[in-house]
Order: structure tokens, then sequence, then C-alpha cells
């Protein structure tokens, strides 16, 4: 972007492992100045998080911390307080992760932040919030994906409860963060103050539930594992055909014509067991049958082409792999390149004017940045070299 939207916010990262840092990588791309704080000699755990490793750091770490840089500090000490209060009084924006009551113990707690930096939008994400019974348990994505409901939706119907593919609850939490950042700085053009910004994973997560949980709240109705199937449309999961899997979608009367049409399955538009939707999840089986033995006649290339050309929601189940390569192949822009170090991304996914965010700046090395930012914040060569001896940096 030729003008990046937050190039003016500075942004302290005191986050690990995943929500805190996606969160904070999204606000890199965006334009932020982010400076990623971590432990001398350790830095954020995922740094080791391996194999595989690209130049001696996790992949897993890399997949977050671009468009960062990264200073060493020892915040338990007088000194790393110090210049840790010098960045917060810089900043707009500071995001931790720590267990509830940590910055506090650490002298950074909300009241001691608000009154040396009234406009600094003050952000924490955890598992289950600062308050309440549940504050103080530990929690990784795993865990809030089994005690949110979401493990025992997903899976096959007769089997057992299964965990998503990917760490979906630090991920909702991340994007969630970064809404509540933005709000927080566009309320603070007009108030003149900060905010303080809480993401509990729980949270997050439980509101994705959206038409599963209403049902229940309104109609008392428990929300059961389907597989792939969908609870409310039908027929919506994968088919098998005469030489793989197509997956398919039919959400609506007219879709449900136009896809009796391509099946060359007409009688059925007219069947009145068939007719409505409701009709059609009463009898799921039974029209799930019928749908089956006619796919299984012709491939799935074959039934691809049929549906897409009556514009029928349709596609192939491909692997992690197959969905970047195409990507690639289509120089789409969402894969690219980082900074200079080779090392290829999947960038974000926000176009503003037509330009995605770029990845210009390559995953940080632990402290890689330490003595830059320390020159920022007023400190000479001589003061640096003895925070360096004295372990603080």
């Amino acid at each position: 972007m030729t003008s990046s939207p937050l190039q003016d916010i500075l942004v302290v990262d005191l986050t690990r492992i995943l929500a805190g840092p996606f969160a904070t990588m999204i606000l890199g791309d965006l334009g932020a100045n982010v400076i990623k704080v971590e432990r001398p000699g350790q830095g954020d755990d995922t740094r080791h998080w391996g194999p595989p490793f690209f130049h001696g750091t996790a992949t897993y770490f890399l997949s977050v911390n671009r468009n960062k840089r990264s200073v060493t500090l020892d915040l338990k000490s007088t000194a790393g307080s110090d210049v840790l209060w010098r960045l917060l009084e810089r900043a707009d924006v500071v995001v931790s992760n720590f267990r509830p009551g940590l910055m506090s113990e650490l002298g950074f707690g909300y009241d001691d932040v608000r009154r040396r930096a009234p406009r600094l939008v003050y952000c924490v994400i955890n598992g289950y919030g600062e308050t309440g019974t549940r504050a103080s348990l530990p929690a990784f994505d795993l865990v809030i994906q089994a005690e949110s409901g979401l493990m025992d939706l997903t899976g096959p119907t007769d089997g057992v409860a299964t965990k998503a593919g990917v760490s979906i609850a630090d991920e909702v939490a991340g994007l969630y963060l970064v809404q509540g950042v933005l709000a927080a700085l566009l309320k603070r053009q007009s108030t003149g103050c900060g905010a303080h910004v809480e993401i509990a994973l729980t949270d997050a997560l439980i509101s994705t539930f959206t038409y599963q949980a209403q049902q229940y709240l309104t109609a008392g109705i428990q929300p059961r594992r389907l597989g792939n199937a969908h609870p409310s449309l039908v027929p919506y999961r994968p088919f098998p055909t005469a030489d793989g899997t197509v997956v398919i979608g039919v959400a609506s009367d007219s879709l449900w014509r136009r896809f009796c049409a391509a099946l060359e399955l007409e009688d059925l538009v007219h069947d009145p067991r068939f007719r409505t939707n409701a009709g059609r999840v009463e009898r799921r089986d039974e029209l799930e049958g019928l749908i089956e033995e006619r796919l299984v006649e012709r491939s799935s290339e074959q039934w691809i082409d049929r549906l897409r050309a009556v514009r029928v929601p349709c596609g192939i189940v491909r692997s992690v792999g197959q969905a970047l390569d195409e990507e690639i192949e289509l120089d789409s822009g969402l894969v690219k390149e980082s900074g200079s170090s080779g090392l290829r991304m999947v960038g974000n996914p926000i176009r503003i004017d037509g330009t995605r965010g770029d990845p210009h700046r390559s995953p940080p090395s632990l402290g890689e940045h330490t003595d830059e930012i320390l020159g920022e914040l007023g400190f000479d060569s001589a003061q640096i070299a003895l925070l360096r001896a004295g372990g603080v940096v």
C-alpha cells in the first residue's frame, strides 16, 4: 500500500504463541510499527516449536510474526521496566497475553498504565477472561475447543469429538482483538483517551456458533455432530462420484431446481417430499441416498462442469498444498515472499483500494532490532552496552 492505514500507529507486542502474535501481525500488515518484546535468550516459545525449521527458526513462529521488530527485555528487572515504560509512553497500543494478574505484578496493570499513558489502547487476550472463577485456569486452543462445545460439534456422527484442523480459537480471538483495537483507536480520535480491550478465547469461539447456538437458545435443540452435513440445509456436504468426491451446497429452492436439472433428476423437483428445504432436511437420509446413486455414475470433473454451468456451488476436496499451489499459479497475490529472506508466506487477505498489506518485513530473529529500538528511545551506545552487560536485554 502506498499509504498504509496504520502507518502512524506504534504497537508494543508483549504476546507469544498464536492468538496475540496473529493479531499484532495483522496490525503490522496494515502498516503499524509493531515492536515485539521477548525474553532475553529464550524469546517467544514458538521459535522452538518445530520441526520444520527455516534457517533455524520454527515455521510455526514465522507464520504469525512478520512485519515486526524484535527487542529483548527482562521485564522483571528495574532497568527493563524503565525501558518498557519509555515504549508505552510513546505507543498507541499494547497487547499482552500473560496470565491474569501478571501485568499488575510487574507494575503494568491497566490502572498503572492509564495514569502514565492515558491515550494508550491497552489490550489483553487470554483463555477465559480476567475475572470470574475460570480466570486463573491455563488454556491452550485445544482446551478451548473442547470446553466451548466446538469439538462436540465436529467429527463423524457416530465418532469421537474432533478438534478443528487449525487453531481456530486462537485465530478467531486474534481477529476479534484487531477489531477491538481499531474501534478503540477510532473512539480515541473523539475522546482523546485510550481504552481497555479484552478478548477471551472462549467468548470468541462461542460467538462463532451463530445458528448452532441460536437453535439451542431459542428452541432448546441440542446441536449434534453431523459429520460433513449441515443441520439446516440438504444437500450440503461431500458426495462420492465415480472417481472421487465432490462438495455440493444447495441453499435455496432455485439452486435446488438447477441442481436437479444438472443431475437429470427433475422428478425430484416436483416430488412433494422434497419441494421445500424443510422437507429435504426432514428426509435427509432418503434424499441423499438418491443423490448418491446418481453422482457415482460419472466422474468428479464431469459433475463439476455440469454444476458450475448452472452456477450451483461445488468443488473438490483439496489438500492444503494443492490450495496453496493454485494460489501461486493464479498469481492472486495471497502467497508472497516476506522481505528479502526468500521466505514465502500466506499474506493478508484484506485489500484496500485493490492492494493487500504486504509482508514487507521478514519475521525477526530474537532481539534483532534491540539496539535500533533502544536508540529510538534515546539510549546511547554506552547505555545499551550496560543493559546488555546486566542481562536486561
